[in-house]
């Protein structure tokens, strides 16, 4: 650091972004031993990779049941039909999401209702509540991993009696007031995608403490005929809904599971080392006064591995574009939400979803709200060249 607190760059390349995080050493034993043997499905044997995943990951997030499936998204249409919810059952939603969240309501014939999102990423409580009476349930997106205030929203939930699912595809190792997120909720999902904490190119998991959804949703997952019977304890539930329930067969396999667990003691210093980075990019970020990173709300303790910031003050969309090709020019991907053709976070582009009221907060934060990766592997050199190549950007459209 310079004697002023600047940050002085030393890195003269661009780091890549867009490598995700390296599978330990202690997965290759074990992933030559299933390829060996052939043992790939989860119910083959007892002691599967996939079980022992399941409870590694349950105990780790002090949850009773867990569920391993083939993705984030599996795991919150399970969740979703898991609540037996009737058809066409409101579900509110934030409106800064992945398209997958709106997509999951849909499959399981429900119907998504956006609420407002803040230019700190946060849902609007107002909007929330003047929603909240005709809806059936809450999925909740810590997008990105920015919680928003999830005392406030259970308050207003167990009011009325309202199921909240919790979307913590980015949030795994967050922490709201010292409970784990995804605890807070009657079920949190998570991502094991390869641009998350763990990386297993595809994978996703489901916790809860409810005997009864998780037997709901490991005998929709595929758990047919007796497969039920590996997974322990709620066994009246299981057989309360055995044959009762649609199969979608959305399985983890054994290699998943075998690339997931050595990093499950990596966790926590991934959390650590991705605060860090993310507070010390921030820092600089927060120099500029064309630049703006939101802060984290009282109780929330983040573990960020990307960085989001807003363009402040008077920008046209072309300064914008500008920018994020400035950017990329010095080997820095950046992400406006709202000016990237065709974003999956950008509601406008959920046609599927047909007409939808706009959501002009929303819609203003998404036009210029940024967005960086910053893999927690990232060396200090390499985040300094981040940040610096974000404000040189700026400065050439700026000055």
């Amino acid at each position: 650091m310079a004697p002023d607190g600047q940050i002085l760059a030393s890195q003269t390349t661009a780091p890549n972004t867009h490598q995700s995080e390296p599978i330990p050493e202690a997965a290759r034993a074990e992933i030559e031993r299933l390829l060996s043997s052939g043992d790939l499905f989860r119910y083959t044997s007892d002691g599967a990779p996939v079980a022992l995943l399941e409870q590694e990951f349950a105990d780790l997030m002090g949850s009773r049941y867990a569920l391993a499936v083939a993705s984030c998204s599996a795991a919150l249409f399970l969740s979703i039909k898991a609540l037996d919810l009737p058809r066409g059952a409101k579900i509110l939603i934030p409106a800064f999401t992945f398209a997958a969240v709106p997509s999951a309501v849909v499959h399981a014939d429900c119907v998504p209702v956006l609420v407002e999102v803040g230019d700190n990423y946060r849902v609007n409580m107002a909007d929330f509540a003047a929603k909240l009476d005709d809806a059936q349930a809450v999925l909740i997106s810590h997008m990105r991993g920015h919680t928003s205030d999830m005392d406030a929203i259970m308050a207003l939930c167990d009011a009325r009696d309202i199921p909240v699912i919790e979307d913590a595809a980015h949030s795994l190792g967050t922490t709201w007031n010292g409970r784990n997120i995804g605890t807070i909720g009657k079920i949190g999902c998570f991502s094991f995608q390869s641009y998350k904490l763990v990386n297993a190119g595809e994978g996703g998991i489901l916790i809860t403490d409810d005997p009864e959804l998780a037997a709901r949703c490991v005998i929709m997952s595929g758990a047919y005929e007796s497969n039920w019977k590996k997974h322990p304890g709620m066994q009246n539930s299981y057989m309360l809904w055995q044959n009762k329930l649609p199969l979608y067969n959305m399985r983890m396999q054994n290699l998943s599971a075998a690339v997931i667990r050595p990093q499950l003691p990596e966790i926590a210093a991934r959390v650590a080392k991705g605060r860090a980075g993310h507070d010390r990019v921030a820092g600089h970020l927060n120099q500029s006064d064309w630049l703006a990173v939101p802060p984290c709300l009282t109780g929330e303790d983040r573990a960020p591995d990307s960085i989001q910031f807003n363009l402040s003050g008077d920008w046209t969309d072309a300064q914008a574009l500008k920018f994020q090709s400035r950017a990329k020019s010095r080997g820095v991907t950046v992400q406006v939400f709202g000016l990237s053709d065709g974003n999956a976070r950008a509601f406008w582009n959920w046609e599927f979803l047909g007409p939808q009221p706009d959501l002009p907060q929303t819609r203003a934060m998404l036009m210029r709200a940024c967005d960086v990766r910053l893999p927690t592997r990232l060396t200090l050199d390499e985040l300094d060249f981040i940040a610096h190549a974000i404000t040189d950007a700026i400065e050439d459209v700026k000055g």
